[in-house]
């Protein structure tokens, strides 16, 4: 679903996605999936007449991000879960991490 968004060239209609998809999903099931998204923050939607557009909230980097943080905010022990995430990294990935720890805060190049 998040993937025939972004293939859209700005925001799309849910029949627009359901095309795209090929598959057989009835409209509504789009309509549903697309709804759990937005409650989930991945979409975005629009009103346009009597229906909506739909936009991906991010793009796939930053909703991993967001799925990563939310694991994180689901535990007690912060300190122990990063802890093991690092310890876990492989050496590109560790000098990657240190590399963009050093950045000053928000010069976020893309």
């Amino acid at each position: 679903m998040l993937s025939a968004l972004r293939q859209a060239d700005g925001p799309a209609s849910a029949g627009w996605v359901q095309e795209r998809l090929g598959s057989d999903l009835a409209y509504t099931t789009v309509i549903t999936i697309l709804t759990r998204l937005l409650a989930k923050g991945a979409v975005t939607r629009e009103r346009a007449g009597r229906s909506f557009l739909w936009t991906p909230a991010a793009d796939e980097a930053g909703l991993a991000a967001r799925r990563m943080r939310k694991v994180l905010d689901g535990e007690r022990d912060r300190e122990a879960v990063l802890a093991s995430f690092v310890t876990g990294l492989g050496p590109e990935d560790e000098r990657l991490l240190r590399e963009l720890l050093e950045r000053p805060a928000g010069d976020g190049e893309d």
